[in-house]
């Protein structure tokens, strides 16, 4: 395991008073079993809230809720925590023929938060493309297992698609950013989810954290790293759940901290809520991850 320092600070500016609201926070790195450990953490929100309290979504996803005073100029959440996570590991394909996939989908008993019926079908942000099922198909018609499958659309999206923090909003459909060809990590992974359902394989939005590292001889710059998205891909039975990051072209290790998964974004919007608003607002965040190089590493 690798030790982390993390700090997030998500940062709001109104243009006038705003009225009382309430505000949900999905930035807590999350406890996974084998991979993430968070072992200190502390939450500081300014103004300070009315009623503020914790709980887990669906999909286990931690969520701070804050109700907020009305007459607010700006709206501040601080984040700190200490986090393990465990390095990446290569190991052997043991997934089946995606044509066999289905077979073990149907025998999966359970509809907990991991059952892969979830993530099968169109979601509200992720419907059914022609275009992208067209270009997923073509891009893994070589593919023979799930885990080929996987890796083949993420570098085809990788290599298809360009990094532009202008071209895409929030809301912008992925099949609007997949027929320009640009976006950003958001874009990236509900454009390679849509891919992976129409060729029947079960898959989830991972969002989270991405610790960088500089260039060669270039100092370490504070607020450098970044909240991140990619894709959770059910691949059988027996080695259940892979992440990838078509963004970076990799399957997903040591570097991205995970705060939770969800069907798309809407399950997982760092800040979602209501707040009564008269005039503009601005927002921004700021992330930093630090390795601990003096702490002890456990084994992974």
């Amino acid at each position: 395991m690798t030790v982390y320092d993390l700090r997030m600070t998500v940062h709001y500016d109104f243009d006038r008073p705003t009225g009382s609201g309430r505000q949900l926070f999905r930035v807590m790195p999350a406890d996974v079993a084998g991979v993430q450990r968070v072992t200190q953490f502390e939450v500081a929100i300014h103004p300070e809230p009315v009623e503020q309290l914790s709980f887990a979504d669906f999909f286990g996803t931690q969520v701070i809720e804050a109700a907020m005073p009305p007459g607010l100029t700006e709206l501040k959440l601080t984040l700190t925590a200490v986090v393990e996570r465990k390095a990446s590991e290569d190991g052997l394909d043991f997934t089946p023929a995606r044509a066999a996939l289905a077979d073990e989908i149907d025998a999966y008993e359970g509809i907990g938060a991991d059952a892969p019926h979830h993530f099968v079908l169109a979601s509200p942000r992720i419907p059914g493309d022609a275009a992208i099922s067209e270009f997923s198909r073509a891009a893994c018609a070589g593919a023979v297992t799930v885990q080929e499958t996987v890796a083949q659309l993420g570098e085809a999206i990788h290599a298809a698609m360009t990094f532009d923090a202008e071209a895409t909003e929030v809301d912008t459909p992925p099949a609007e950013a997949f027929a320009a060809r640009r976006g950003v990590c958001q874009d990236f992974a509900q454009i390679m989810i849509g891919g992976l359902r129409a060729l029947g394989v079960p898959a989830a939005y991972a969002a989270g954290y991405l610790r960088t590292e500089p260039p060669p001889g270039m100092k370490r710059l504070e607020g450098a790293d970044a909240m991140h998205a990619w894709v959770r891909a059910w691949t059988g039975t027996r080695m259940g759940w892979v992440e990838y990051d078509p963004t970076n072209r990799c399957f997903v290790g040591g570097d991205h901290l995970i705060v939770g998964y969800g069907r798309d974004y809407s399950d997982v919007a760092p800040v979602t809520g209501i707040m009564r608003v008269d005039g503009g607002q601005s927002g921004s965040h700021h992330v930093d991850i630090i390795e601990r190089t003096g702490a002890a590493r456990t084994p992974g």
